[in-house]
């Protein structure tokens, strides 16, 4: 079912198989005839995530690359879309000898084709392949085909299938239910595909007596029936995998050995976020998608990591710019975060909370139209452009700081075509920014956006007090900025949360956290004295 958390779990299961010291990759099958995740609405499937090559993808491929520290591409991610765009080029090639074009080969054959290459070209010991959406779905029902031949063929030694159901627990009868979970099991055999362990989603560990019914109705043995119970972080699901014994027991299936897990420093994290210090940090999130916190899903990560790190309790607060008019919401606060985000709904929401971090004091983040905005609220408030903005929220504006890039102007397809992918950018001596990445020159970070900072504007700003302190490696494009005699103020048009990791957490977040930290610290000593 769609929001069960296959991605957490097949990524938590790569985790453990990473702990084995085995190569790993992971792919991610997306049902949907989009293209990709581009032009998705975050309330459609949450976050829009984007690797290193451009491609924009569910974001299910940002917790793989989180947990198992790697950099996927395109290929990682498999839409019914892309496979039918192919197809499609081959016959009016003529490909296909003059023969009809089928679902069954021609469609099954190409998924096939597609995923054995992947996994060929990233030499992995361990494949690991989601198959999006519900199972009995009409259009699923080419990717269960396409997996089903792939075990007949490679083997069925070399193919294992993990089934992940609801086992729903009804607060009136307080009994865990396994009706969903045998039902799956049913049409997921309709379709050919005998499962060789079920991971059954439920708030709270499985009842001895459910994990029997369901071997018993489903034809599996009892050790591969698996609680996937509620926890206090996704982080810790691998190590709820290793006490039910699932990564041993498919390593046992497919043949392979199952040595002592090392998971190094990630142990450690986990128990940090588990039960962090004393000290609690309050940072808003404000944003326009923010009654969906998977619109923000990295950023989210990206906190958490940098917050273990720290040993700070973390608050997140997510707030909608939409109807802000000012900026008492925030009071209380100890840092501000502005994320990204298209079109005009919530700018002035999200210039107000810029404006409160600026002349407070308040640590503050800009990422991609949080710096474009960052740029905005100080022409206006600084400089005196009046009705400073974007051409993007206000195509009149008197003061266009922030314009469409040249080579986007001439566009007509949306799919694709933004600033899209990593870029690298030159950071200046002495700035807080290059203090942040270790003193280092060259950064590169993801980007996806189509307007930038009007050149045209640049000098003023600059002579007004604003930094750009980062720029690309011509100078025509301005990367980051910050505020010097601010705490931090600091702002990007790159999305650096797309890198963070766990055992890495990005270094403007951890940077960020830490101004929050030392507020936080000065505000409950400020409280103490007074009481």
């Amino acid at each position: 079912m769609s929001g069960l958390g296959k991605g957490g779990v097949t990524s938590s299961l790569a985790r453990t198989f990473a702990a084995r010291q085995y190569s790993v990759t992971a792919l991610k099958i997306d049902p949907y005839i989009n293209i990709d995740a581009g032009l998705f609405s975050p309330y459609e499937h949450g976050e829009v995530f984007v690797l290193d090559d451009g491609s924009e993808v569910d974001q299910d491929l940002g917790n793989y690359e989180r947990f198992l520290d790697i950099t996927l591409t395109r290929d990682h991610n498999i839409t019914t879309g892309k496979v039918y765009r192919e197809v499609i080029a081959k016959e009016r090639r003529g490909d296909y000898l003059g023969k009809t074009v089928q679902i069954i080969p021609h469609i099954t054959d190409m998924i096939k084709e597609r995923i054995s290459k992947t996994a060929e070209r990233d030499d992995a010991d361990i494949t690991l392949i989601e198959v999006g959406g519900t199972v009995g779905d009409i259009e699923s029902m080419p990717f269960l085909e396409a997996v089903r031949q792939l075990q007949r063929e490679k083997g069925r030694e070399n193919v294992a299938f993990v089934l992940l159901a609801l086992a729903p627990e009804l607060s009136v009868v307080g009994e865990q239910k396994t009706k969903p979970v045998q039902h799956s099991v049913h049409t997921l055999m309709g379709a050919g595909i005998q499962p060789d362990a079920i991971i059954c989603r439920s708030r709270r560990p499985l009842d001895s007596s459910v994990k029997k019914k369901v071997a018993l109705f489903c034809n599996v043995p009892e050790d591969a029936v698996i609680s996937d119970p509620d926890v206090g972080t996704i982080y810790e699901l691998p190590f709820v995998f290793e006490e039910e014994g699932l990564p041993n027991s498919l390593c046992n299936r497919l043949g392979a050995f199952s040595p002592n897990p090392l998971y190094g420093p990630w142990k450690k994290y986990v128990k940090t976020i588990k039960a962090p210090g004393k000290l609690t940090v309050k940072v808003a999130v404000t944003g326009k998608y923010t009654s969906l916190r998977d619109s923000y899903l990295s950023i989210h990560e990206s906190m958490i990591h940098a917050a273990a790190h720290l040993g700070v309790d973390l608050d997140l607060a997510w707030m909608e710019t939409t109807d802000m008019a000012d900026s008492v919401a925030l009071e209380g606060t100890d840092g501000i975060i502005v994320p990204g985000g298209f079109g005009s709904r919530g700018t002035e929401g999200k210039i107000a909370a810029i404006g409160h971090a600026r002349e407070n004091g308040i640590p503050f983040l800009g990422l991609c139209f949080g710096f474009q905005l960052a740029v905005a609220e100080y022409a206006r408030a600084v400089c005196g452009l009046e009705r400073a903005n974007s051409t993007e929220n206000d195509a009149e504006t008197p003061h266009p700081v922030i314009d469409l890039l040249p080579d986007q102007r001439e566009i007509q397809d949306m799919g694709g075509t933004m600033r899209l992918g990593t870029y690298p950018a030159t950071l200046a001596p002495g700035t807080q920014v290059r203090a942040l990445y270790g003193g280092a020159e060259i950064v590169d970070e993801r980007h996806r956006h189509r307007y930038e900072v009007n050149h045209a504007y640049v000098e003023q700003l600059e002579k007004a007090g604003l930094v750009f302190s980062g720029r690309s490696p011509d100078g025509n494009l301005m990367e980051f900025l910050e505020l010097p005699g601010h705490p931090f103020f600091v702002a990007t048009q790159a999305h650096p949360e797309f890198k963070s990791r766990l055992e890495r957490p990005a270094p403007l977040f951890l940077g960020f956290l830490k101004a929050a930290a030392e507020r936080a610290r000065t505000r409950l000593k400020g409280k103490k004295a007074t009481e």
